[in-house]
């Protein structure tokens, strides 16, 4: 039975604060911090992840004048060099035009003539800005340079006729663009975010790998699947006997939102359980006992499970969770992806549990592991020993409004959720890893972005490793939930009080900028 009632708001699991008393090393002020949103279920009308009227209405008052998280600084390194953002039907092109770090420019990627795009797609070295259909061109600092046929155009004056601009701003060696050009500064913007990074700062990280697909779901309905940890008892079933969910830290402030689930502790789930523990040659990918059920998922052949319950009985189902002979009638869809769908290359070496040596905490473990893997890595380059056990090991997962979520300072993961174009209905999900550069300054060229098809498993972008399958078994959901909004009754969709207040700041936030009372 999973953990339903405790008698209070909260879950009966092992606070963060206490487990941070638990620390080896010292925790800084930004870990300790606390700042829970007042309590409460906040109610949403479900059109708001299908209506086109409501993304009309995102365009005009959300992504026509918000600062957004558009590329990084290493993808526009020389003079010339530039960057197309686009976002809902609004194309940007961000190009560096000197040799300072702040001359970067962002301008509308549209020509003022007829309103071809200026560019389609990212580039190197220009010299100037041509339109390829007439020729108008512009010089890189978006100053007018020629009108082929001058004479024709009259009542037009070269010197009115600029490329408009974005503001920019640089944060962590990230770019971001505001197309509203009176608004606050970026650090207004992201006040307060700077000390969630000092262990490691972003800017000594690099982008090591960037996987975009299209995701069938409204970019909301994307970005909220990834602020909470409420989803893992029911989607992620590897995860909990080694993860605290339901006892996740959930804090707001300002422009964004912080969790953090604590690592090298068992779900609250778990805690009435009976302990079914692992086979002794279980293995992550290929055969896994569900803690919750205590049966035993095995891959036999690809794109099948075959799942032992507690009477032996034995039952197969795809790996889609579709039942295809025996006494169990029901699985765990995300458990039978998990084993029987598809997988990374190499198949499965990896065992499933690390266990800690008598008398050493686990956590502590964990966090000692890790830092010997960044010091063989890294050697100097990083000071790992003032560090926290809980910076290295615990998933640390901030929101940054309205799209942005970059993961804490040894987190590599970023991510960032746009609606596809004009389509309410579809979202780009990108997912970047940030890690310390090698010598902890000159950072390496960012990655390319790696599409995926909409119907690619991420088990086709190897270089996610093993995030690779959770992220399969997340958006396994997110199309579901896409059309389960659309076939709901009541039209409304509830967020919990606290397991969901990241999500709750969001629609404050939200309904702030679009001016809905």
């Amino acid at each position: 039975m999973t953990e339903t009632l405790t008698g209070t708001d909260r879950s009966a699991g092992i606070a963060y604060s206490a487990l941070l008393k638990e620390d080896t090393h010292p925790v800084g002020d930004a870990l300790r911090s606390e700042s829970p949103m007042a309590p409460g279920n906040t109610i949403v009308p479900a059109s708001i992840y299908y209506s086109r009227a409501f993304h009309d209405l995102e365009v005009e008052k959300l992504w026509s004048r918000v600062w957004q998280n558009a590329c990084h600084e290493d993808e526009i390194p020389e003079v010339g060099d530039y960057y197309v953002y686009e976002i809902a039907h609004l194309s940007f092109l961000i190009v560096r035009t000197g040799t300072g770090p702040d001359d970067i420019k962002a301008y509308r990627n549209a020509c003022l003539h007829r309103g071809r795009l200026l560019r389609e797609s990212s580039g190197r070295g220009a010299k100037n800005l041509r339109c390829a259909f007439h020729g108008w061109c512009w010089n890189l600092d978006g100053s007018m340079k020629e009108i082929p046929c001058e004479w024709d155009f009259p009542d037009i004056d070269k010197k009115d006729f600029n490329l408009p601009e974005a503001k920019v701003g640089r944060w962590g060696g990230l770019v971001f663009i505001n197309p509203d050009r009176n608004a606050e500064s970026l650090d207004e913007h992201l006040k307060g975010l700077d000390a969630h990074f000092e262990p490691l700062a972003m800017e000594k990280k690099f982008k090591a790998v960037h996987v975009a697909k299209v995701i069938r779901c409204n970019w909301k309905v994307c970005q909220e699947a990834f602020m909470e940890a409420y989803h893992v008892i029911a989607t992620h079933a590897t995860l909990i006997e080694t993860l605290g969910d339901a006892n996740t830290a959930y804090d707001v402030f300002g422009n964004f939102s912080r969790a953090i689930s604590p690592r090298g502790v068992p779900s609250p789930h778990l805690a009435n359980q009976p302990e079914y523990g692992q086979p002794e040659d279980a293995r992550m990918f290929s055969k896994f006992r569900h803690p919750l059920s205590g049966h035993l998922y095995e891959r036999k052949k690809l794109g099948f499970v075959e799942i032992t319950d507690q009477d032996g009985g034995v039952s197969v189902f795809t790996g889609q969770g579709e039942w295809v002979e025996g006494p169990l009638t029901q699985a765990d869809p995300h458990l039978c992806d998990w084993i029987g769908g598809e997988q990374l290359p190499g198949d499965d070496p990896i065992l499933v549990d690390p266990k800690a040596p008598e008398g050493t905490p686990l956590r502590a473990y964990l966090a000692e592991l890790e830092r010997q893997r960044l010091r063989e890595q890294y050697g100097d380059a990083l000071d790992v020993d003032s560090v926290a056990d809980a910076e290295l090991i615990d998933a640390i997962y901030l929101s940054v409004f309205p799209n942005w979520h970059p993961w804490g300072s040894f987190n590599a993961i970023n991510y960032r959720f746009r609606p596809n174009g004009d389509n309410p209905d579809e979202a780009i999900f990108e997912i970047m890893l940030f890690v310390p550069s090698p010598n902890g300054e000159n950072r390496p060229p960012p990655a390319p972005v790696h599409w995926l098809d909409p119907d690619d498993d991420w088990t086709q972008a190897p270089e996610l490793g093993m995030l690779a399958k959770v992220f399969s078994q997340d958006t396994l959901n997110l199309p579901k939930v896409q059309r389960g909004l659309k076939a709901q009754e009541q039209q409304q969709v509830v967020f919990a009080s606290y397991n969901e207040s990241k999500l709750r700041h969001f629609h404050q936030l939200l309904k702030k900028w679009l001016e809905i009372d």
